[in-house]
């Protein structure tokens, strides 16, 4: 699978989410978790299941689904 981020950066993006979460920020923590990419079997069923547009409009990073199935992946045209 190609990756677009090291684990160690995933890791650092995670470990500061929780901070904010903790310290009462939710959203602010959900919104970082979302700019680590998205394991690629996971937007596949999730762009089967309800399209690519909803993950895009919520700020999902989908780079990793991207570089795996090709730039056309993200076409909202295609389900």
């Amino acid at each position: 699978m190609p990756q677009t981020m090291t684990l160690d950066e995933k890791l650092a993006i995670s470990n500061k989410a929780i901070a904010l979460i903790k310290a009462g920020e939710e959203e602010a923590g959900r919104r970082l978790l979302r700019t680590s990419p998205m394991p690629p079997y996971l937007a596949k069923i999730f762009k089967e299941k309800v399209g690519v547009q909803p993950l895009l409009s919520a700020g999902y990073n989908l780079s990793e689904a991207e570089a795996e199935f090709g730039p056309n992946w993200l076409d909202t045209e295609n389900k």
